[in-house]
């Protein structure tokens, strides 16, 4: 067998190859949605994304007989150093054949890149942090992924845990029946909570978008600091990000709850687009918006991305309100399926709530991690 070998990404060329290498894997696979190449090639753009102001990251290629095999990249997140007082280093953007010789060798890359910068541990995959997409998926294969959710061949969890990685935390995805989620007590419970707590639960404002996008922020670094794994997103990294989701958000759907005028919490629900480009087979970017326009009106299924309210807010039911106005607007507006994702194995509250909306825990998904 000819020798395997593994470099970093030096040219723009090599990053087409990074990015396109996917479709080696999952082309034939009927429940892999390809991505659009514009956004991957934001995703890992150095240069210009906001979140490399804080991050360091380095990309690898293995290649066996001139042909690519595998990829792999080593995150060092200063910013998760700094809020959680851990010296861990990520991995992410894993794609291999079947070959643990392949797989080796690609965390190999990653454990010397991580070892030179002194950090204890290498955790992943995150591709690039847990503001993105994050996660190996190892439960629930046979469906595929909701908007900016991953998917992975199954076989990947025997590379990884091979190599001797192990778990360290598991993320659940529940899928929302519209036919199912107002049962008598959440219904009953909820109008409690709104005559209790005087809460109003009102949409997001498009035409205050840059206001709108300044309090989820606020509520969003608030709400969930000192999570396991949360990591704030800086101004300038959430905005990004928000001016890429104003094309596609509902507002509808993008709820904010407030007490006396003062934001307390909010949710976040988008439709899944992943509907339509699941037949975008190339992941170009006309085609793409084509299908889109064409059939926006097939998405009867949203994801709700995130939802909670600020720590002093927990014991109020208020999270509760908003998983029930959550599917009540959802359904409303043509969503009439969904799926709740991630949710953290051990954030007993966000599980209540979605057990609460009878959600089926239908995809699990694992943060690996080993000392270096």
């Amino acid at each position: 067998m000819s020798p395997l070998s593994v470099r970093p990404v030096l040219s723009k060329r090599d990053e087409m190859a990074f990015i396109k290498f996917q479709w080696r894997i999952y082309t034939g696979n009927p429940y892999w949605v390809p991505p659009l190449l514009l956004d991957r090639k934001k995703l890992i753009d150095r240069k210009n994304n906001p979140f490399y102001k804080h991050a360091e990251m380095e990309m690898f290629l293995a290649e066996r007989d001139g042909e690519i095999v595998g990829r792999i990249a080593a995150i060092v997140n200063q910013n998760h150093i700094k809020e959680h007082n851990e010296n861990v280093g990520f991995f992410g953007f894993f794609e291999c054949v079947d070959d643990q010789e392949v797989a080796n060798a690609l965390f190999d890359a990653v454990k010397r890149w991580l070892s030179e910068r002194k950090m204890s541990a290498m955790r992943g995959p995150a591709s690039p942090s847990v503001n993105d997409e994050y996660g190996l998926l190892i439960d629930g294969f046979d469906k595929p992924p909701a908007i900016l959710m991953t998917y992975n061949p199954q076989y990947y969890q025997k590379l990884i845990e091979n190599y001797g990685l192990v778990k360290t935390k598991d993320l659940f995805a529940y899928y929302l029946h519209g036919d199912k989620v107002f049962t008598d007590k959440l219904v009953r419970v909820s109008e409690l909570v709104r005559k209790r707590t005087g809460v109003v639960v009102r949409p997001m404002d498009m035409k205050k978008f840059d206001e709108e996008v300044a309090t989820i922020r606020g509520l969003y670094n608030r709400g969930w600091e000192h999570n396991w794994g949360e990591v704030p997103m800086t101004e300038e990294e959430f905005a990004y990000v928000a001016k890429d989701l104003k094309a596609i958000v509902n507002p509808n759907v993008v709820i904010i709850a407030e007490i006396n005028g003062k934001p307390v919490g909010f949710a976040m629900s988008l439709p899944d687009l992943n509907i339509v480009l699941k037949d975008n087979k190339n992941g170009y970017l006309i085609p793409g918006i084509i299908r889109l326009l064409l059939f926006k009106k097939r998405i009867n299924f949203m994801r709700v991305v995130i939802l909670g309210v600020l720590p002093e807010y927990l014991n109020t039911g208020i999270g509760g309100l908003l998983f029930y106005e959550t599917g009540k607007r959802g359904v409303e507006h043509g969503y009439f399926h969904g799926e709740a994702s991630w949710v953290i194995e051990d954030n007993v509250m966000m599980n209540r709530g979605a057990e609460l909306m009878n959600a089926d825990k239908y995809k699990r998904y694992r943060i690996y991690q080993r000392p270096l």
